[in-house]
């Protein structure tokens, strides 16, 4: 698994770039014959301390930040971070001086003597593997208890454990673990307020990262998305951690919800398909939903934001839309391009012999029509909500807002600058 070649049609998730080098259980093969992996996603907090913060009027300064992740030197902090104090030049040279008096260092020349720090100590030996060398570990079956040791050593109020694929066709990502999704999901935990006691339906929601994190504090969450395969995935991943949600008493429904289509399935031969009642509580309740990076197609865009058009003047109360996006999503670039280097190469055995590997979703293309890097993708998406805010009916109005990511990181990934969150505030016009 070091050195893996992918077809032309094969997006590589990025769950072992944004946790590099953790360990990944292969548990299963699914029902199209994906290989499934466990993976285990680390909260910096606690359930308990949570809510104390909240009913006691606590300081979020005291919340571990995206700051203070990347200085603490642990196992979760973005690579190239952690880095002690005692391996740095400037407490070397500081030791020094401590020992030798306040005068500089000299060498036998009349030169300046540079304290450099020990090898052992230096960049040549990382305590993050280099962004190109980064590959998943794959464990076997048979190695469950190691994984199992991880989670004891933790609180389970700190783990959520997903399982996802790592590599599909471009119409399965949502198979796949995504760095949106845990970008909402710090902003929910942020916004606690927000959500609590709320009806939260999320739209696209893959593998239930988000809808899952929305249920430590909703009261009810429609966890929606298209594919028997793949909501049978996430309902899975919902059991999994259902001890995040039961204190709380909160309900999490995962259901078919088809952009494509005008009207939910009500058909009950259908697997995850509305009752009636489902139907009822969604429209008479629901005040939030909820996207994560969903946005790398301009077509299902196009469905994305046609649906929840047509869902806010269904809701009987008004609602906020709150969607995460990675800049840099767009389509697969043809020819492909090294994800490593940018070498651009136009046939598999290329690829092979390069070797390296091919894009994954998040791509930033240079496109002759534009003789410029751009985000084809992003671009349409920011087209998309312009068209709603300009939209004008007599019932409705559509209010555009980006979300400044100054909010905590709650959970253990590499928060890069390309993500984004925008909220649309959903009004009967008066």
């Amino acid at each position: 698994m070091d050195e893996v070649t992918f077809k032309s049609d094969t997006v590589l998730s990025d769950v072992h770039l944004y946790t590099p080098n953790q360990r990944h259980l292969m548990v299963r093969l699914n029902s199209t014959g994906q290989p499934v992996f466990l993976s285990h996603f680390k909260l910096v907090w606690s359930q308990d301390s949570q809510i104390d913060l909240r009913t006691e009027g606590g300081d979020y300064r005291d919340v571990p930040t995206e700051e203070t992740l990347a200085g603490a030197g642990s196992p979760g902090s973005p690579p190239g971070s952690s880095c002690s104090s005692e391996g740095s030049p400037l407490q070397a040279s500081t030791d020094a001086t401590g020992q030798e008096g306040a005068g500089a260092q000299l060498d036998e020349d009349g030169d300046l003597d540079v304290v450099r720090r020990p090898r052992a100590a230096s960049d040549s030996e990382p305590a993050w593997c280099p962004r190109d060398k980064v590959h998943p570990m794959i464990l076997t079956q048979e190695e469950d208890d190691i994984l199992g040791d991880e989670t004891q050593e933790n609180s389970t109020y700190d783990i959520i454990r997903i399982e996802h694929t790592m590599a599909t066709p471009l119409d399965d990502v949502g198979k796949q673990v995504w760095r949106g999704a845990l970008f909402l999901a710090d902003y929910i935990l942020f916004q606690w307020d927000l959500f609590q006691g709320r009806t939260v339906l999320e739209l696209g929601a893959g593998m239930g990262f988000t809808s899952i994190i929305a249920a430590t504090v909703a009261q009810t969450v429609y966890c929606t998305d298209v594919g028997a395969d793949l909501l049978a995935m996430c309902q899975r991943n919902i059991a999994l951690n259902s001890h995040l949600t039961a204190s709380g008493g909160s309900v999490v429904k995962v259901r078919e919800l088809d952009w494509l289509k005008d009207n939910l399935c009500t058909d009950r031969d259908v697997p995850f398909s509305w009752s009636e009642e489902d139907i009822s509580d969604l429209y008479n309740h629901t005040t939030i939903m909820l996207a994560a990076e969903v946005f790398y197609d301009d077509e299902l865009t196009d469905a994305l934001f046609k649906t929840l058009f047509r869902l806010a003047h269904k809701l009987k109360n008004a609602c906020t839309a709150i969607l995460s996006v990675e800049k840099s999503l767009t389509h697969i670039p043809t020819p492909p391009v090294c994800r490593h280097c940018r070498y651009l190469f136009q046939t598999e055995e290329m690829s092979k012999a390069h070797q390296g590997t091919w894009p994954t979703a998040s791509q930033l293309n240079f496109t002759l029509s534009h003789l410029d890097v751009t985000c084809e993708a992003y671009d349409h998406f920011h087209s998309s909500l312009h068209q709603l805010e300009k939209h004008r009916d007599g019932q409705l109005r559509f209010t555009v807002e980006p979300v400044e990511a100054s909010f905590p990181q709650y959970l253990v990934y590499e928060r890069i600058r390309q993500l984004e969150l925008w909220k649309i505030f959903v009004e009967p016009v008066t």
